[in-house]
């Protein structure tokens, strides 16, 4: 974690080094301010797990979802973008003392604010973001083992990379990862299966791939 909140501080300062020469440099009559994009979007999770008691790790599926982002240009470089997306994972501990247990599925909802400089290339702009989450888990199906699963929402870090390429004035096409840093605490009561409820600490992480097609307005 102390890793992830270096790199979002230098992020930060990489971008700052250049955001006075582009306010100085530019009409602010010349871009327009608002994009919002169409993307479809892998969610490929990295995760890992501290199991209490039965120890194991767990397992978490890739999710393929729609994804819609709006973004606000405050000048032609510097932005803001507020991504919207949710996905269906499925859950399951493994190598566990008890063996491989079905832990059913659970949504993610994960809106993830972040600031980006947008490089000036002409019709290719490429472009790097930072920022934050906040995961909110709903919808949970605990499946055949537990009696009830609960996952506490969670804060975390956003990290971002993509590019726009113009079609014209208006259309742009668009490529975007992102690794979103998600972890949780989860609390499995499994009482009637295994006479216990278990902790555990997870971390989610999942790299977001997307394509998608833009317009300006």
């Amino acid at each position: 974690m102390k890793k992830a909140i270096f790199s979002v501080f230098l992020l930060l300062a990489v971008f700052q080094l250049t955001a006075q020469e582009d306010i100085q440099s530019q009409d602010q009559d010349t871009f327009k301010k608002w994009q919002v994009r169409a993307r479809f979007i892998s969610v490929i999770p990295s995760e890992s797990a501290t199991i209490e008691a039965i120890g194991g790790d767990v397992s978490i599926s890739t999710a393929y979802v729609p994804e819609l982002d709006f973004t606000y240009f405050f000048t032609e470089n510097w932005a803001a973008e507020l991504i919207l997306a949710t996905a269906n994972h499925d859950v399951e501990a493994v190598n566990t003392a008890a063996g491989n247990l079905d832990l059913g599925d659970v949504w993610l909802l994960p809106p993830t604010l972040t600031f980006q400089y947008h490089f000036p290339m002409g019709d290719f702009k490429p472009y790097l973001g930072a920022g934050i989450n906040y995961t909110i888990f709903y919808g949970v199906d605990e499946g055949p083992i537990a009696d009830d699963v609960d996952y506490d929402n969670s804060f975390g870090f956003a990290f971002q990379a993509g590019f726009d390429y113009a079609l014209n004035e208006k259309w742009f096409l668009n490529v975007d990862v992102k690794k979103i840093l998600i972890q949780t605490d989860a609390t499995v009561n499994a009482t009637s299966a295994l006479g216990a409820t278990v902790g555990a600490d997870v971390d989610i992480n999942p790299l977001v791939i997307g394509f998608g097609v833009g317009m300006k307005f």
